[in-house]
């Protein structure tokens, strides 16, 4: 029977599965395969499959820099979570070490190969946070297994990652997933749960500060799933255990809020502001996420998260 990793395992994990972005591993996959629309994330309309005019030679970033003042933030919080490193070694392999630029079949197998890996690595982002929840111990097992088969298909050779139907995967592990941020959240709101120290460092429900207040009727209906939270008003409020899978938080302010086992299954946190506020509680934040927001010195994030 699968064993679930010891309290403090996940970074251990996540590094074992390579799921940190490693630009000085990939050929820039991300500057090239991607389609780029002009807007308050992308300073230029590019079509995907055609290098980004800021690309160097090296596959660096001509103004990495500089991307956000360049009108780039879009760049700064995008995140493959590893899939761009381990494409790029794919497709070398497969291609006699040619990269893109070498050569039209390595090009096009690397542009097709990447968003396929991503997802994969998204779900093994998510499943490594499931296995160091203590709450989620009930599909524990059932994780690890999942766990297991989704990092099987993410090493496969490009060919078949181009015949894998990633969206059953997806159809596959997410139930998993959502059952096991249910059993977190309820636990939490019951006051009976903790979080494990490797991502939360410490309960799911510490005693709630003197600053902190409880959501009005009016708000407190308004956190849900998929919820238009834009610019919402959210400061030093005790949001925990809100369900906000997929919630529109694009500036809201999240100033000194309480997010303790705050569902934020892709949710959208361009520009939201969470200055001063305690992240590291939070189920299901992803890297790109965290650098979508608005940080500061103050702001904590999960230990898997963290520099």
């Amino acid at each position: 029977m699968p064993v679930p990793p010891a309290p403090g395992a996940r970074t251990l994990l996540v590094e074992q599965l390579d799921l940190h972005s490693d630009c000085a591993r990939c050929t820039a996959l991300c500057c090239v395969g991607l389609h780029l629309v002009r807007s308050a994330d992308f300073a230029i309309d590019k079509p995907a499959g055609t290098p980004c005019p800021n690309l160097r030679g090296d596959f660096g970033c001509g103004i990495h820099s500089r991307l956000r003042e360049s009108g780039f933030p879009g760049c700064v919080a995008y995140d493959c979570l590893g899939a761009g490193q381990r494409v790029t070694a794919a497709v070398r392999a497969a291609h006699d070490g040619a990269t893109w630029r070498d050569d039209p079949a390595a090009a096009r197998d690397a542009f097709a190969a990447l968003p396929v890996v991503t997802q994969l690595h998204e779900l093994l982002w998510y499943l490594t946070e499931v296995l160091a929840l203590d709450a989620a111990a009930p599909v524990h097992d059932d994780a690890r297994l999942a766990l297991d088969r989704t990092a099987a298909l993410a090493a496969l050779a490009p060919a078949d990652l181009l015949a894998l139907d990633v969206g059953a995967v997806r159809r596959e592990v997410g139930p998993l997933i959502d059952r096991a941020g249910a059993l977190v959240r309820d636990a939490a709101r019951s006051g009976r749960g903790s979080r494990a120290s490797s991502t939360a460092g410490g309960p799911a429900s510490a005693p709630r500060p003197r600053s902190l207040v409880e959501p009005s009727p009016a708000v407190r209906r308004r956190l849900r799933p998929g919820a238009d939270l834009v610019g919402a008003d959210l400061r030093a409020l005790d949001l925990t255990g809100a369900d906000l899978r997929g919630a529109l938080l694009l500036g809201a302010d999240l100033r000194r809020s309480r997010l303790d086992v705050v569902d934020l299954l892709g949710a959208d946190l361009r520009g939201a502001d969470a200055r001063g506020t305690d992240l590291s509680r939070a189920l299901f934040l992803t890297p790109a996420q965290a650098g979508a927001v608005r940080r500061d010195e103050r702001t904590a994030l999960p230990a898997a998260l963290r520099d």
